[in-house]
């Protein structure tokens, strides 16, 4: 079997990147919803339907951000033992 040499401090000051990726989904859920409702707004008041596209897009955005969310509280939750 081969093991690595961890010599360094990698092991040791090793961060997770779930707290990064947990603020870009916020981000992306308000941004997706926000955007989603603009361009709905946008579609019903001016008829034209290339606006309906964007929302529909903005709200796939908002609902991946919130699916991931809920997978970062589920690894959480595990990760805690509760």
């Amino acid at each position: 079997m081969w093991l690595r040499n961890r010599a360094g401090t990698e092991p040791v000051t090793a961060r997770s990147p779930l707290g990064a990726r947990r603020i870009l989904s916020l981000v992306a859920l308000v941004l997706g919803v926000a955007a989603a409702v603009f361009f709905a707004v946008l579609a019903m008041s001016t008829g034209a339907e290339v606006w309906v596209w964007e929302a529909v897009i903005a709200a796939v955005v908002a609902v991946v951000a919130a699916i991931d969310l809920a997978v970062l509280r589920r690894r959480r939750s595990r990760r805690t033992g509760g």
